[in-house]
This record gives C-alpha cells, structure tokens and sequence, in this order.
C-alpha cells in the first residue's frame, strides 16, 4: 500500500485573505517504509510573503519571485499523488490551501483519501499538545533540523510520528515465505506488523523430536 506524507508551507493562515502556497513537500512510503520517490518545490506566491509566515519559514519574497508558479507544477504534482492516501498533520490547513490553488486554476479539488495526523494524536493524546514539535518529543524523535519549519523536513518528520501513532513502529520481516527473503532484503523492503507467526505442522514435530532427544541424552547421561 502506497501513501504520501504531504506539507506545505504558505505566505499566511486564511485563503479567504488571499494567502497562496510558497512550497510543497511529498515523500512516497511503500509498507509504511519511505521511498526514494519525493516530490518537493517551491512556488511563486503572486503575493507578499505575511510577517509572521516569514518568521516560520524564512522565504523571502525576493526567492520565492523567482520560483515557478503553481500551474507550472501542477500535473506532475497530482501525478505523484493519484491513487495514493495522503498523510497530513492538520489536513484542513493544507487541503484548504492546495484545493484554493486548483480552483484559481480550474482544476478539481483533491479527492485523495486523507489520514489526519492531528486527529490521531487527539484520540491518542487526549489533552496534551499535539504539535507536530511536541509528538516528535514524545516519540524521542530527534527534530534538531526543524530549526524553521520546510515542508521536506516537516515530511521525514511526520512520517515517523505516523508510523508510532498508529502503533507500528517496531518493523519485523515478512518470514512466512523463506524462498523470498534474500529478495525481500536486497530490495530493503522491510514491513511492519504484529502478526504472529505460527509454526507449521513439519516445525512442530521436529521440535517435539528435538525434545525427546535431549530429555533421554540428560536422563542416560
């Protein structure tokens, strides 16, 4: 199953005020285990960039005037995405913003199946704060590069917090075929479950075997 943790950054909090999207940042995961695959730029807001957005992110309007608009981008952007669920912290912010953008442009909102982060932690973490800075700490993640917030950063971030919010954050490998391990490790594909794996019919009755051996060496011994 394919996902894509999804971030942007933007000049302000409301597209009822105007604000526009400055970057966006995609990092593909396989099995919940991150790809190569990432989609990430920056855009050219057509508008001043807010004091405090700045203060976020750092993008000058003088760099982001230089950056490609986002109907530049938008084909390969909603190709990276077609047919994968998205995983977004506080998914009303960003879809708001990006369907804002479609609609400047004509083209349909975004009609992806959507995972909010926030609304995970909330049921995990009833009352306590849920920033993405503050499930990071209690997942001892270390977020010593979100020094301002980038939405690739944001990403890699969110992707871990992810994986422990749902309860996954300890990978085993897949042993149930042997043939197909050696395959399974050189393409690094390691997967996350708790399922239990029983042994077959053959193993137990080698083990029971095995049992009956050792207890007679001990006892003639």
């Amino acid at each position: 199953m394919k996902e894509v943790v999804l971030d942007t950054e933007t000049t302000g909090i409301s597209v009822k005020e105007g604000h526009r999207i400055v970057e966006i940042g995609c990092i593909e995961l396989d099995n919940l285990i991150p790809t190569k695959k990432k989609f990430h730029c920056y855009l050219n807001p057509e508008r001043k960039v807010s004091d405090k957005a700045f203060e976020i992110h750092g993008y000058s309007d003088d760099f982001l005037a230089k950056q490609k608009k986002f109907k530049e981008i938008v084909e390969d952007f909603l190709d990276f995405i077609d047919g994968k669920k998205l995983i977004i912290h506080n998914a009303g912010f960003d879809l708001a913003h990006l369907n804002n953008e479609l609609e400047i442009i004509g083209k349909n909102k975004i009609e992806n199946e959507i995972i909010d982060t926030i609304s995970l932690a909330r049921d995990k973490f009833p009352g306590s704060s849920i920033s993405l800075d503050a499930l990071c700490k209690k997942y001892r993640i270390d977020n010593s590069r979100r020094v301002q917030h980038t939405a690739l950063i944001d990403c890699d971030l969110l992707a871990k917090v992810y994986i422990n919010l749902i309860d996954q954050k300890e990978p085993t490998l897949d042993f149930q075929n042997q043939d197909k391990n050696s395959s399974i490790l050189e393409k690094g594909k390691i997967f996350y479950s708790k399922k239990i794996i029983k042994p077959s019919l053959e193993e137990l009755r080698k083990h029971k075997d095995y049992l009956n051996k050792d207890l007679k060496k001990n006892f003639f011994n």
